[in-house]
């Protein structure tokens, strides 16, 4: 055999064999068809030998995939327009399943997360929308996980991020917090009225005991007075002094 065709055989070998190396990092797997047909066990991490033409490789990654859901409009129960954006957080636990099963895995489960989120949201008020976001998050991620079960996908999260209100509703959202806000301060301002004519009742009750507290009280007045260096001079009269002229007029 001539040299040249030894040398072009061999080129061609060495060819086919480096072609044939894959390397798959920790995070791959490889999904190998052979001749149209899945084997059953997917192949990696590390080296491995892929004989194209006759195998064709799926690379499928294992990492938490982070997916953004674009805002939706909604309408909730009380007929509230509202858009809503969520992000959803899922990982491949069976890349067959996710390579034979479904065409686009990361369409197919982007789509049913936003079907899901006009859905679900669509069936909560308002209020429940902004206050109970976790209660909702629990809901979507048990409907999105159930679906995607048969793809080989495993939803971990799925967190509401944010809620875009109409004008008109923050504007009224607005009033109303204001006007709970006022509704609080005068209960507060009755409750330390209410508290203050219990402790004047209970001084009262005191002074009655012993009239010459009243004496030392209208003392410690002008002891008050004297240390703010006014100029008002006040001179405490007891009321009894007077009792004899309001019997007479009596």
């Amino acid at each position: 055999m001539p040299f040249n065709s030894l040398f072009i055989i061999a080129f061609v070998v060495l060819f086919l064999f480096f072609n044939w190396i894959k390397v798959l990092k920790e995070y791959e797997r490889g999904i190998i068809f052979r001749l149209g047909r899945v084997l059953e066990k997917p192949k990696g991490p590390g080296l491995i030998l892929v004989l194209s033409p006759i195998d064709r490789l799926v690379r499928i990654s294992l990492r938490t995939i982070v997916l953004d859901v674009p805002p939706q409009d909604i309408i909730t129960k009380d007929n509230v327009s509202v858009k809503v954006n969520a992000v959803v957080y899922f990982r491949v636990v069976d890349p067959t399943r996710a390579v034979i099963e479904v065409q686009d895995y990361l369409y197919a489960t982007s789509q049913l997360s936003q079907t899901t989120l006009r859905s679900v949201l669509g069936q909560a008020e308002l209020d429940e929308l902004l206050s109970e976001r976790e209660k909702l998050n629990i809901r979507l991620q048990a409907i999105i996980d159930e679906h995607t079960d048969p793809w080989g996908i495993k939803v971990s999260m799925v967190e509401i991020k944010h809620v875009d209100l109409p004008q008109e509703m923050q504007r009224a959202m607005a009033k109303q917090a204001e006007a709970e806000r006022e509704r609080r301060a005068k209960v507060i301002h009755a409750e330390g009225e209410y508290q203050a004519s219990a402790k004047l009742l209970l001084a009262a009750n005191t002074i009655s005991k012993n009239p010459t507290t009243i004496q030392l009280r209208y003392l410690q007045t002008l002891m008050e007075i004297s240390a703010e260096n006014s100029s008002t001079i006040v001179f405490p009269m007891p009321i009894d002094m007077f009792k004899g002229v309001f019997d007479r007029k009596k």
